[in-house]
């Protein structure tokens, strides 16, 4: 709808199922009814100045993280799109440019998980939820003020692995740059999500 000029920046769409879910490498995610799933587009000139684009997955996803553990769950961030509740994943976020835009999906296991997912680990109200996140990316706080904090909890991501060019990569001997990529061995690895 953003590419036909349907729907104008900033936008969001709200859907409590999917039925064409995108995860990491173009795989199909799974939804079950109840959960919760929004896609917004935002203008890029309005993303932070300081921040490289391939990492506003890693931005919206910490906003994101950072109110749900205001509200009392443990959820936190694997790099660099993954919500995880303990050592399971429990949602995602997924971005994309079309045209001027910047799209992010997020998608979130609120109510039911299927396999070997989590569940959130709280109740929420997923209206009032949404507001408070709108309001807080309409700050439009400074890359590095989240990224601070993003990468005190780095380490967390460190015992599990990402996909880079069709492989899986351990995470446990990378270094994090101050732009949201990865240094693993003689390789910079962007989120690219």
């Amino acid at each position: 709808m953003i590419k036909s000029d349907k729907l104008v920046a900033p936008v969001a769409v709200v859907s409590d199922e999917q039925s064409a879910g995108i995860g990491s490498r173009n795989t199909e995610w799974h939804s079950l009814n109840g959960n919760l799933f929004f896609s917004f587009a935002w203008d890029v000139e309005d993303l932070p100045k300081d921040m490289e684009i391939v990492s506003s997955s890693i931005y919206f996803s910490y906003i994101f993280k950072e109110l749900l553990n205001e509200t009392g769950s443990k959820i936190w961030l694997k790099w660099p799109n993954d919500f995880y509740i303990g050592d399971k994943k429990a949602g995602g976020t997924i971005t994309q440019i079309i045209g001027e835009n910047l799209v992010c999906g997020i998608g979130l296991n609120t109510m039911r998980a299927s396999f070997d997912f989590a569940v959130l680990d709280i109740k929420i109200d997923k209206k009032k939820l949404l507001n408070e996140f709108f309001n807080r990316v309409k700050e439009i706080r400074s890359w590095k003020k989240i990224f601070s904090k993003y990468a005190l909890e780095f380490d967390l991501s460190k015992k599990y692995q990402t996909h880079y060019n069709g492989c899986e990569i351990s995470l446990e001997k990378a270094k994090l740059n101050n732009d949201g990529s990865l240094e693993i061995g003689n390789k910079r690895i962007y989120s690219l999500r």
